[in-house]
């Protein structure tokens, strides 16, 4: 076979650094472009973005030759840096050193893309603790 064909998707979830409440909107506004742009630059494709002020959630699809823990850590060096070069008042911008990242299947790409743009209202029941655990039971890694 002559060609390379992969189907990578991951729903990758980080928060900010001791989960502080630093992403605002006026932030979220600029800062969600960003993290697309930073997906392209890098042949990454940012199919979904969404969050609340203390975590992001992203929905990626890579490259065959990239692994996930590159993604993110591209995505999340690039945007601290840019947060702290444009947002100098919120003081320093920082993620949290870990990650989560759970591999998503074609057929729940869509099911994905709308928990991801519906963080507001999931947040508005669950807290990111508890999303996060079950993000880990849901995957068998708690």
């Amino acid at each position: 076979m002559p060609h390379t064909y992969v189907a990578s998707y991951y729903h990758c979830v980080f928060s900010t650094k001791r989960r502080r409440k630093i992403i605002t909107e006026d932030l979220e506004e600029r800062l969600f472009p960003y993290l697309g742009g930073i997906a392209r630059a890098n042949e990454m494709k940012l199919l979904s973005v969404g969050g609340m002020p203390d975590h992001v959630h992203l929905l990626l699809s890579l490259p065959p030759t990239m692994p996930i823990s590159k993604a993110v850590q591209l995505i999340k060096g690039n945007a601290s840096h840019w947060i702290n070069q444009n947002f100098r008042s919120a003081g320093r911008f920082e993620w949290q050193a870990g990650y989560g990242a759970f591999t998503v299947s074609v057929r729940d790409l869509e099911r994905t893309r709308n928990y991801i743009q519906n963080q507001k209202k999931h947040h508005s029941k669950r807290s990111f603790n508890e999303e996060f655990r079950a993000f880990l039971e849901r995957n068998g890694l708690a």
